[in-house]
């Protein structure tokens, strides 16, 4: 049977998703677990894999496009079900597990193909709608059909243009077809989700086509779009198809003859924009530079964004944006640094991570000794675990850790549930498996909400120290600045000043001073210089 396919809940408040990229084409087996493609939501980006082994026989919204949680995405047939195919393919194709011909059967009468029409179930089409072109677009108009009724159609191929507020966009085909139906007709205005054309099934009332005239012509055509689309190999494809971008993006590039490697991408994971591209003829022109000696733009970079003009936000930038904001509005921040004599760990660290990853299999960095530190540290000072929600402060009887982790295209926090019940070993591991999950969009739902706790790594680039912000609803966030030797005045018992090298770190304190005093944060911050200054517990 078949199994729908729908946009899963990355988490509580999470409820829409975009598909960022198929992992698979329709007609192409899957196995269950396998990843079947990838999506972004404002909170992290992942793969999602298939829910059941089978043939993917439908893919209905598109690279791109964003639908709400629980919506059917794709359909996922068994292997050897029997796929219904449009009324002038005169046999029902079941789905092989193998590759099928790439040639239909030819029509050897028109009785012949009235017979079999008769006995196989009438194929009703592939609804193609209205597509939702961002969060607060509601309706779109059809400004252009790009295709008649009776045309073949490959997958991918631009279909209509629409135009809403905010954007004018080309919409490709979600499957490869003969377009039976046009519901909306050029000019005229309809809802996001509403059906405005057909791909398969019988011809519309208005435009019939005799099956004695051209059910042959008709065939071939059909014939021919599946063809092309199972047949195109990645070394035959224009290579500005291999690249992250829209068919709208394409075409440009081919009428400008533009090589779109040398055109940097500012849309989820580098995809290539309408405005990307737009922007780059307009400086090709301007300027007289040839696209081919342009270097091509590092999005990361801010001089060269800058140079590149007006830049729109990706949808993670706006949320994260959106976020910072609101954490700023809702909390009065206050900071407290401390800086913390960590020579004691460095030697420990140089003297045992050689045998700790032969022994454990995973690298030992400064990070799990500062966790576990944070942790003992909170257990002693709830105030620090807790949250400000609804006037009363909720303390928290786990410590739900968060670590956040900067990717190439914006900044996410995988949680460590229940940190205090993990042993050092134990948060290394976690740490090391939630970090290389996250670069490989492979985290799931639970492990990106409920943090109690934030740390950061202000440090990472050479930074001093870093004045977060916290990360709601939780009350407080530290900041883990860069590990530096410094010459430092040491007392001995006696009173005796020296000096010495000595591995120095900066902490800062980020807290809602709601319900967090300064007292609190100063006490928090002693207790937890004392920990890792005078390190004495186990490692594994």
């Amino acid at each position: 049977m078949a199994t729908e396919v729908i946009m899963p809940q990355m988490g509580e408040s999470i409820f829409e998703g975009t598909v960022t990229r198929w992992l698979k084409k329709v007609g192409e087996v899957v196995s269950k677990d396998e990843p079947l493609f990838e999506i972004s939501t404002d909170k992290v980006d992942a793969e999602v894999p298939s829910t059941v082994s089978g043939i993917l026989t439908e893919i209905r919204v598109n690279e791109g496009e964003t639908a709400q949680v629980n919506a059917v995405v794709a359909v996922v047939s068994a292997v050897g079900e029997t796929v219904v195919a449009p009324p002038s393919v005169p046999t029902a194709v079941p789905v092989p597990p193998e590759p099928a011909p790439k040639a239909a059967a030819p029509v050897e009468s028109v009785k012949a193909v009235e017979t079999k029409a008769e006995s196989a179930p009438v194929s009703s089409g592939t609804e193609v709608v209205m597509p939702q072109m961002g969060e607060s677009i509601v309706e779109g108009t059809i400004t252009r059909w790009l295709k008649k009724v009776g045309d073949a159609v490959s997958k991918d191929e631009p279909l209509f243009e629409i135009s809403t507020d905010k954007v004018d966009a080309e919409i490709p085909a979600p499957i490869a077809g003969i377009l039976t139906q046009i519901r909306v007709q050029e000019g005229e205005t309809v809802e996001v989700n509403a059906v405005v054309a057909v791909l398969g099934g019988p011809l519309a009332p208005e435009a019939p086509v005799p099956v004695e005239d051209n059910s042959a012509e008709i065939e071939g055509k059909l014939t021919q779009a599946l063809a092309d689309t199972d047949s195109a190999d990645d070394a035959n494809l224009d290579p500005n198809r291999r690249l992250r971008s829209s068919p709208l993006v394409r075409r440009i590039a081919r009428e400008k003859d533009l090589d779109l490697t040398r055109i940097g991408g500012t849309g989820s994971g580098g995809r290539i924009t309408k405005e990307d591209v737009l922007r780059h003829i307009a400086q090709h022109e301007s300027g007289g530079t040839k696209a081919a000696t342009a270097p091509k733009p590092h999005v990361g970079s801010s001089l060269q964004t800058a140079q590149l003009g007006v830049v729109p936000l990706t949808k993670m930038r706006a949320i994260i944006a959106q976020r910072m904001l609101e954490s700023k509005r809702i909390s009065p921040h206050a900071h407290t640094v401390y800086k913390v004599d960590m020579t004691r760990i460095v030697r420990l660290r140089d003297r045992e991570k050689s045998g700790f990853e032969k022994r454990n299999g995973v690298k030992l960095t400064y990070m799990p000794f500062i966790a576990a530190a944070v942790v003992e540290t909170l257990r002693k000072f709830p105030i620090v675990n807790s949250s400000l929600i609804d006037g009363a402060i909720h303390y928290h009887p786990q410590i739900h850790l968060g670590i956040a982790v900067a990717l190439e295209w914006g900044l996410i926090v995988p949680v460590i549930r229940e940190a205090e019940g993990r042993s050092f070993l134990g948060l290394a591991q976690a740490i090391a498996d939630l970090a290389a999950r996250a670069r490989g969009k492979k985290l799931m739902p639970d492990e990106i909400s409920g943090s109690t706790f934030t740390l950061t790594n202000a440090g990472v680039f050479g930074g001093e120290y870093g004045t977060p912000i916290i990360n709601q609803p939780e009350s407080a966030i530290l900041a883990i600045g860069g590990l530096k030797k410094e010459a430092v005045v040491l007392t001995d018992a006696e009173g005796n000043d020296t000096i010495g090298i000595r591995s120095m770190q900066y902490f800062c304190l980020g807290f809602d001073h709601r319900n967090i005093d300064g007292g609190d944060a100063g006490k928090f911050m002693r207790e937890l210089q004392g920990t890792l200054e005078g390190w004495d517990k186990e490692i594994g």
